[in-house]
């Protein structure tokens, strides 16, 4: 079992492990209006991303999957993050067992195809690991996330609500991945 993240490298991005470095990119990340509108809508204080930080660093510890921060290979810039967790959600249907996928880029790096290319990357991953079912959960209203789990294979299973908010809940199952594991991007 994986006790870090390996890397995963693409045409443009690298995904990497997180370390205690990466703390302001973080905490910049998750401060954001506009990277938590469809996520909560409260921008995070820099105490609760450095314990996001920490719980990245004990999902690969203890389960041998969870986040990698996303840098642009060529400038070098912190783009994101994107990853497999288990949040233990209490979540009607329930999402136990599958790992769940999650995203968050930076504003700046929207619209360049690189959260389709770094999905891409960790689900090549995640079959790789023989990781069959994944999930993910997506506000109704954040259309570009939609597309983005649409386009990476994840289909709507149920309607709910999650902390009073509505959600969509969507499943993958590598069986039928819209990509081929293993192709290099």
């Amino acid at each position: 079992m994986l006790t870090r993240a390996p890397v995963l490298q693409t045409n443009r991005l690298r995904l990497q492990a997180h370390t205690a470095q990466d703390i302001d990119h973080v905490a910049a990340l998750w401060a954001n209006p506009d990277v938590v509108k469809y996520i909560g809508g409260t921008p995070s204080s820099y105490e609760a991303s450095w314990s996001r930080l920490l719980r990245y660093a004990g999902h690969w510890q203890l389960l041998g999957f969870g986040y990698w921060a996303i840098f642009e290979s060529g400038s070098g810039a912190f783009i994101g993050e994107i990853g497999l967790a288990d949040y233990r959600r209490e979540i009607t249907p329930s999402l136990a067992g599958m790992p769940e996928m999650g995203w968050a880029l930076s504003p700046e790096f929207h619209g360049k195809g690189y959260a389709y290319e770094a999905a891409k990357a960790v689900l090549n991953w995640a079959d790789e690991q023989n990781i069959t079912t994944t999930c993910c959960i997506i506000s109704p209203e954040h259309t570009s996330s939609l597309k983005l789990a649409a386009k990476c294979g994840f289909r709507v299973t149920a309607e709910s609500v999650y902390h009073q908010e509505a959600i969509l809940q969507l499943q993958r199952t590598a069986s039928n991945p819209p990509f081929l594991p293993g192709k290099r991007f």
